[in-house]
């Protein structure tokens, strides 16, 4: 059974990135988005203007800084490999409770088709009044999404700076 990281947060949190569950390389070195080809934290650095060459725990300060939150729908999982068609006996993580703990959430934003589909699976149904809280599916950054190049990426996740 595969298990999720905690969440990068802090109670000032005003936007929650939600992938679906760490692939094999964010496994293996104990960090979301490791895999060397993801956009994820490239676009992040991009968007956030970070200083160039800050390692991961120095962009995770600076990501929650900014207002910015990061976790995965699912807790744990099966999974062969890491792409998201192959996960199986899937249980999710307590999201309703993070957006009840978060009173300053402004925006919930999915990174890719996967995460908004096992949201709206588990999450949905269980949810708090979300009442003013801004729902989006953007385009995921995993290598897997080869369709877009990372300037097309970059220019749709511009959408988190609206509400950070």
């Amino acid at each position: 059974m595969l298990k999720s990281f905690e969440p990068i947060e802090s109670p000032q949190s005003r936007i929650l990135i939600l992938g679906t569950m760490p692939g094999t390389a964010s496994l293996a070195m104990g960090q979301y988005y490791a895999h060397g080809r993801n956009h994820f934290w490239p676009v992040i650095s991009t968007l956030l203007e970070f200083p160039q060459g800050a390692d991961y725990k120095a962009g995770c300060e600076l990501f929650v800084q900014s207002g910015a939150a990061l976790w995965d729908v699912l807790h744990s999982c099966l999974r062969d490999g890491s792409l998201d068609s192959n996960i199986e006996a899937e249980q999710p993580n307590d999201i309703g409770e993070f957006i009840r703990e978060h009173k300053y959430l402004k925006a919930v934003f999915f990174n890719g088709a996967n995460a908004e589909k096992f949201f709206r699976k588990y999450i949905t149904p269980q949810l708090p009044d979300v009442e003013g809280i801004h729902f989006e599916r953007l385009p995921s950054t995993s290598p897997a999404n080869a369709s877009m190049s990372f300037e097309q990426k970059l220019e749709i996740w511009r959408r988190i700076l609206e509400f950070l």
